[in-house]
Order: C-alpha cells, then structure tokens, then sequence
C-alpha cells in the first residue's frame, strides 16, 4: 500500500471542504478524483500532498514514500504560461527538492531531466522558451518537470484544463501510456467522467463526502457511475466537463439523448 486515507476530513476556517474520506492506493495504480466544482478534490490533493493536515482521520504513506518524492503537476495558470525561461530550465528545476543544500545540477540530475523529456517528446525542444510553446506542448515540458521529482507517485490537478479536445485526448494517452511503461502510481482530478473511467483504474468520486471508491469497471456498474457517465452517442462530454453536475440532471440529459 503506497498512500491509504483513513476517514479523513479537511477544513478551511473551521469549514469543512471534504469529509470521511477513505482509499487506498498501491504502486502502479491510476486513481481518477471526480467530481463537481467544490466537492474538495483540490483539498484532498493538498493532503496528499501534506499542504494540509486533516482535522479528523489520517493520510498515511507507505512503501518508504515520502512527501518530498511526490511529483505534482497543479492546474495551469496564465502566469506559468509566460514563464521566462527555457524548456530545459522548466524541466531540471523539479530536481530542486532533491538536491538538498547543493548548489549546482549534477550529471544525474541532468541525466534524469534528459530522460524525462525523451519520454514525453519535448527533448528537441529543450533550448526553446518556455513561453512560445503551445498547450500541449507546455503541459508535456510541466509533465517532464514533475517525473523529475519522483520514480514513484505523481499528483495530477486537472491537466488538460483549457486544452483543444485533440491535444486533451493525446495528453490523456501519453499519461495512461507513461504509467504503463514506467510502473508510476498516477492520481490525477478530472472533470472528465468518461476519460476517468476509460483511462484509470481506480475511480474516487468526491461530493464533499466520498460517495464512490473502488475500480473503473466497478464505477461503471455503480448507481452513481450510472448517473454521472455520459452516453457515447449524442453530445460530446467535453461541453459539460465545467457543469455543476447531479444525478438529476445527468438523469434528465440521458432522457434526451434517448428520445
């Protein structure tokens, strides 16, 4: 077991923002946080991340991981975009916690950024700015940089955010591709459902409280998968991926779509 959450609950100001939280994730695992806009998949990222200590319950790490070993990958905001400095820069940057009170990048480090950027096609893009790459390009660099912090978990906090559906779809492959070649446990936040289910291998559906834990095939067949996944046919999910979602209106746009 490499992270177990054990009823844990967070607060802000005394305001709880996620309650009786309980998973476990083990290595090699790919767990997708769901759901709707304030129901604490942020809150519970900081946990894991141990920005946050919860008011009740407990996170655990396990398998010696520790907080500093996680790569984290946060949502994008326009200030990274227009970050002064080159693709390699950006990459080799996420050796910074490992590196304790050393002053300089060693061969390793290097190594390692090196190797990152092969694996997610950015290598020949090293001496580029970091500011004139594309979406894609720039989450691929951001990825690159989080894998050079860990060989064991990486945190995810919506990824494709504000990437055109082709770049969204080769992003979501790359990611399931790297944790099948590399063995990297992955949890990643996602408002897309269906990407959740047909990429992870694990759901974690949050409302505040956890109202769903267990596998994607398990989550499929579930009350509220039922509710929450959206029909092949019909509208693409990508136009409700920033709705604030309920069974209800899940329940009525099926009825729609059925018509």
């Amino acid at each position: 077991m490499l992270i177990h959450c054990k009823n844990a609950s967070f607060a802000y100001d005394g305001k709880t923002a996620a309650e009786g939280i309980n998973f476990e994730v083990n290595c090699g695992n790919y767990l997708c946080i769901v759901g709707e806009n304030g129901s604490g998949k942020s809150t519970l990222m900081k946990g894991l991340l141990g920005l946050m200590r919860p008011i009740s319950g407990e996170v655990m790490l396990g398998e010696g991981l520790k907080s500093t070993e996680i790569g984290y990958l946060p949502q994008q905001i326009s200030g990274q975009k227009d970050f002064p400095a080159s693709v390699g820069e950006v990459v080799i940057s996420g050796r910074l916690n490992s590196r304790g009170m050393l002053p300089f990048y060693s061969k390793k480090d290097r190594a390692i950024a090196k190797k990152n950027m092969e694996q997610l096609g950015v290598y020949d893009l090293r001496s580029k700015s970091f500011r004139e790459l594309s979406g894609g390009q720039q989450q691929r660099v951001l990825l690159s940089r989080a894998l050079c912090a860990t060989s064991k978990v990486l945190l995810l906090d919506e990824p494709v955010s504000g990437l055109d559906p082709l770049v969204t779809a080769e992003l979501y492959k790359t990611i399931k591709k790297l944790g099948h070649d590399t063995g990297i446990t992955i949890i990643m936040i996602s408002h897309d459902i269906n990407a959740a289910v047909e990429n992870a291998s694990h759901i974690l559906h949050l409302h505040t409280k956890q109202v769903f834990f267990g596998t994607s095939k398990e989550y499929q067949k579930s009350n509220i998968g039922r509710s929450f996944i959206m029909p092949k046919e019909g509208v693409k999910c990508e136009i409700f991926a920033e709705q604030i979602f309920t069974p209800t209106f899940c329940g009525r746009r099926r009825r729609q779509w059925n018509k």
